[in-house]
């Protein structure tokens, strides 16, 4: 058989470097495209300092990076910027180069404009580029070789996301004695779609490089495998590939297995009822006028929310008099993303200016339809906006998870409000008692808006104990430990 383009190992990017010393000293090590933290600007050109990033994934593994001798590997989000490692919460961090072009066309480029939208199901058209794979290649490459070098022998590595597929193989070929994981935040397509990707090939094979991968949804995992038997030929067994060796010696085992990732349930209760954010929760429904009902959305502005819809059905809403101005004010909170990337732009353009027309026609004086904030919040300021919602509107058309919809059912202590949510979120596999909706149905997306805000108070409240119950018996440190027991018991079973 031919080999697929991209699939040789002819070129420096490609080379396996199994001549890495496997003296380093982490037992554990996770493995993203950015560091955990996030820089502070020093004041009166002093040297700025770190803060631990907002987020589950840190908040589910700092424990764990404080109990055993680990590390955390990544960029630090500035090209070009050769950092040191240093220590950081109980944390090492080792610092990985970014330069520009690498963040052009492995980031911007093969992470952002092929691999993205070929997963959310091509709601956007991916780009196919040469010069984007070498790149996403030579950086998958570095990264391994970080992790190589600073791991101990017999480690436990866990890489996280899209952005390093590879990692797993080349980490496989250079240090044959590591537990390798592999999680996948976003979804995995099936077949048809997955089919267009020139590196199709290399990219499974990265991945079976890991021990155990893992996906949200149980669909995801079910697609990756479809995959792997359709375009490596491979066997497939109660969800474990075995994978030949490239020596010719004996078979190994890859599983593929769905994770549902949570969020820190205790974190966002607590904060709900914190006085000062009950207040503030008061305070913007005081800002906003008083109205009867308050609907909210909060997103990364990306094509894959569904915001435009969200948009489309509160406007014809308006438009029909089901929900007069004054009574029913939409908060739409859309945080900045990608900004450098022309579809963004356009996308950010389209949602203003839809914002910008349903006000005019709809606005009074003294109330307005939408209240429209690109910004990016902290988490106390989130929690209160959860708060002062009466209904959460989760539209995406495709998502990995969505973690907002979780938070927003974390918030809810006394069981009141109403959940929205898309059925193409993994959410939604887990929270069933949500008002679930086909963002593309205008018509039914409307019906069920209405159904959200006319819902009596007491199934309101049956809907959102149950929910509330789901997520605090799954939160995000139940989520790494599943995954990490079952990465242990993977590996053992290979060894007996």
């Amino acid at each position: 058989m031919v080999p697929e383009s991209g699939e040789r190992n002819t070129d420096n990017p490609g080379t396996a470097q199994n001549n890495v010393d496997d003296g380093g000293t982490f037992d554990f090590i996770v493995v993203s495209n950015r560091l955990p933290v996030d820089r502070v600007a020093g004041e009166d050109g002093q040297e700025g300092t770190w803060r631990r990033s907002p987020g589950g994934l840190v908040t589910a593994l700092a424990p764990m990076m404080a109990k055993t001798d680990g590390a955390w590997v990544g960029w630090a989000g500035a090209p070009d910027e050769e950092l040191e490692p240093f220590d950081h919460d109980n944390m090492r961090l080792i610092p990985t180069t970014l330069s520009a072009a690498d963040l052009e066309l492995y980031y911007e480029g093969f992470s952002n404009a092929t691999l993205w939208p070929l997963y959310h199901d091509v709601i956007a058209p991916p780009e196919f580029h040469r010069a984007w794979w070498d790149a996403y290649r030579r950086v998958n490459r570095r990264f391994a070789d970080a992790v190589a070098r600073a791991a101990s022998h017999g480690a436990t590595v866990w890489v996280q996301d899209y952005q390093l597929q590879l990692v797993p193989q080349y980490l496989r070929e250079a240090r044959p004695d590591l537990t390798i994981g592999f999680f996948n935040h976003i979804p995995f397509p099936p077949p048809e779609i997955f089919a267009q990707l020139p590196w199709r090939r290399a990219i499974l094979q990265g991945l079976l490089g890991a021990d155990l991968v893992g996906f949200q949804r149980g669909n995801d995992a079910a697609n990756f495998l479809r995959s792997v038997r359709r375009f490596l030929g491979l066997t497939v067994k109660q969800q474990r590939v075995q994978v030949p060796a490239a020596d010719g010696g004996p078979s190994r085992a890859s599983r593929a297995e769905a994770f549902p990732i949570s969020i820190d349930v205790s974190q966002i209760s607590q904060l709900a009822q914190r006085e000062d954010i009950v207040e503030r929760a008061a305070q913007i429904r005081r800002d906003l006028g008083n109205p009867t009902t308050v609907l909210l959305g909060v997103d990364r502005l990306d094509y894959t929310k569904g915001i435009g819809h969200r948009l489309k059905a509160f406007g014809e809403l308006l438009e029909d008099q089901a929900v007069k101005v004054g009574d029913a004010t939409l908060i739409q909170v859309a945080s900045p993303s990608r900004e450098r990337v022309e579809q963004y732009r356009l996308l950010r353009e389209e949602v203003e200016g839809t914002v910008g027309r349903i006000n005019g026609t709809y606005d009074t004086l003294e109330n307005t339809a939408i209240r429209y904030l690109h910004h990016s919040y902290p988490i106390e300021e989130m929690v209160a906006l959860y708060l002062a919602a009466d209904v959460m509107l989760v539209t995406a058309l495709r998502d990995g998870m969505n973690l907002v919809a979780k938070e927003y059912v974390a918030a809810r202590v006394h069981d009141t409000g109403a959940l929205v949510l898309s059925e193409f979120t993994g959410a939604a596999d887990q929270l069933r008692q949500a008002l679930l909706v086909n963002p593309h149905d205008i018509d039914g997306l409307k019906e069920t808006i209405m159904a959200a805000v006319r819902m009596p108070p007491r199934e309101a409240s049956r809907r959102m104990k149950a929910m509330r119950r789901h997520i605090l018996d799954h939160d995000v440190e139940q989520w790494s430990q599943s995954f990490l027991n079952t990465l242990a018991a993977e590996k053992g079973s290979h060894e007996h």
